[in-house]
């Protein structure tokens, strides 16, 4: 098979391509899944043409016809699971967290949502007959929660390399919601220098619900949340990566917050996340895990434990 470039797409010569790559498109499947309007205002060209050059991207990628089913059934054998430390978990999960799709685990707080983040960054270091990714992974920290001592021990009571694990582990702190959008493009660009398989955004409302207070700004919060999470699902398709985001819930029962455990977001989270979790704190220091949402799998719960040594049974 030939592999193709940008400038096979039609209409895309030296000069166009140039800025592509400028702009940080720099493979034909990131160009077919970005919106028209960024991708002209990025590389500073019409926003027809942009549209146009995206069509082409889609038809040199082979993306955007209809397949049949079977097809379908055969490209979904490129998925892969990362465990989470728990069977119980993994198994309501499906036999774990499935690559080319966002995982959402919302709760209040202490309901180890950070802890499992940690888990999931340090199993995915790991070869994958063992349940891992054998990739490096990163993390966009809106809330400074990040410690790398907790990596060191759930590491340690893995029989790795603390200091090899923590090496593979990229983080970069998010100071408002607009540095959290940017640093996906950031992620995407590193994802091009190494293997990455896991991306992890803990949390992902934080700076929003800070930022857009009343309802006069829920609109403006709303649309940069849902390029936010477009963003984060064309990373886990471009890359075949696992995308573990957090999520707070509502603390106020009323009419405008909702239920104290509706997770902040809204719709626009709730229908492009691909599966969505519910945590919380058990009795004798148990968490209970409750999958809420999922395209093909069914609504249960799985109980574990957060230890010094990680998420276990």
């Amino acid at each position: 098979m030939v592999t193709k470039t940008l400038e096979d797409i039609p209409g895309v010569g030296p000069a166009i391509s140039e800025k592509l790559r400028e702009a940080g498109y720099t493979d034909l499947m990131a160009i077919a899944v970005a919106p028209p309007k960024e991708l002209a205002e990025l590389c500073e060209i019409g926003e027809k043409k942009a549209a146009d050059i995206i069509e082409g991207a889609k038809l040199c990628a082979d993306i955007g016809g209809f397949e049949t089913g079977d097809e379908i059934l055969e490209r979904r054998k490129l998925v892969t699971k990362l465990t989470t430390g728990s069977k119980a978990l993994d198994e309501l999960m499906g036999g774990g967290l499935e690559s080319q799709s966002i995982v959402e685990f919302f709760g209040e707080f202490g309901s180890c949502k950070s802890q499992l983040c940690f888990q999931l960054a340090v199993n995915a270091t790991l070869p994958e007959e063992l349940g891992g990714l054998d990739s490096d992974v990163i993390i966009i920290d809106s809330e400074n929660t990040f410690r790398p001592e907790r990596i060191i021990q759930m590491s340690t009571y893995l029989g790795l390399d603390p200091e090899a694990t923590l090496k593979r582990i990229h983080v970069a702190r998010a100071f408002n919601s607009q540095h959290q959008v940017l640093l996906v493009g950031k992620a995407l660009e590193l994802a091009k220098e190494m293997k990455v398989r896991l991306l992890i955004v803990d949390s992902l409302t934080s700076h929003f619900r800070a930022e857009y207070v009343g309802r006069g700004t829920l609109a403006e919060r709303q649309q940069i949340l849902n390029r936010h999470m477009h963003d984060l699902l064309n990373f886990s398709t471009v890359n075949n990566s696992v995308i573990a985001v957090t999520n707070q819930v509502s603390s106020k029962p009323d009419a405008f917050f909702g239920d104290p455990t509706r997770p902040i977001g809204g719709n626009i989270v709730g229908h492009t996340a691909t599966f969505r979790i519910y945590l919380r704190k058990g009795k004798a220091g148990k968490r209970i895990a409750r999958l809420i949402d999922s395209p093909n799998l069914p609504e249960g719960e799985a109980v574990f434990m957060v230890t010094e040594d990680g998420i276990k049974d």
